[in-house]
């Protein structure tokens, strides 16, 4: 409330207008309240900082730790590359067998059964950890996810430029391919 004469009042009237009351210190409580305030809004205005403060680095850490769990989660799934790697020959071997239609049918067949269960087991156990073959035959060849041992004429001109053979089968583990397939591709040549 300020302290103004707005007109003339009495000496009575006048100590009743000016007189201001005093906390125990001698200091006049307008003065005082207005210091509260300024110290008040400026402790809000701290406050405010550091709740900001505090609100982004627990933004940061929730990030930070889905980050990490992400990565945790792609490092065992690519630990596992190596030794899948080393297995690949294994299965390379068992198509090699398969592929010789006239000796596989020589084996006894509960001998080749086996071999077969045996070969489907490797591949599930493969597929549940994220390892899948890639089927290119047909498709048209691409530099990025095929690698081409040789280029062999085809009658069809449909088959110019796609895959005739696979020579080694390719393999991914997840989105990234950990073997690219061997192919042979076709070039269709006028006569």
């Amino acid at each position: 409330m300020p302290n103004k004469k707005t007109k003339k009042h009495t000496k009575e009237e006048e100590e009743i207008i000016y007189d201001v009351p005093e906390d125990e210190s001698g200091t006049n409580l307008p003065d005082k309240v207005k210091k509260l305030k300024e110290e008040l809004k400026s402790v809000r205005k701290e406050k405010d900082e550091y709740l900001d403060g505090w609100q982004r680095a627990k933004a940061d850490f929730v990030n930070f730790k889905k980050r990490t769990e992400e990565e945790k989660k792609k490092f065992a799934q690519y630990a596992a590359e190596d030794f899948i790697l080393k297995l690949l020959p294994a299965l390379d071997s068992f198509d090699h067998a398969f592929k010789n239609k006239e000796t596989w049918e020589s084996v006894p067949k509960d001998w080749r059964l086996g071999m077969e269960f045996i070969h489907s087991q490797i591949l599930n156990t493969l597929k549940d950890h994220g390892v899948e073959e890639m089927n290119c035959l047909h498709q048209n060849f691409d530099p990025q996810y095929h690698h081409s041992i040789e280029m062999v004429g085809v009658e069809n001109e449909e088959d110019d430029g796609k895959i005739v053979e696979v020579i080694q089968k390719g393999y991914k583990l997840s989105d990234k391919i950990i073997r690219h397939p061997n192919v042979k591709v076709g070039v269709y040549k006028q006569q």
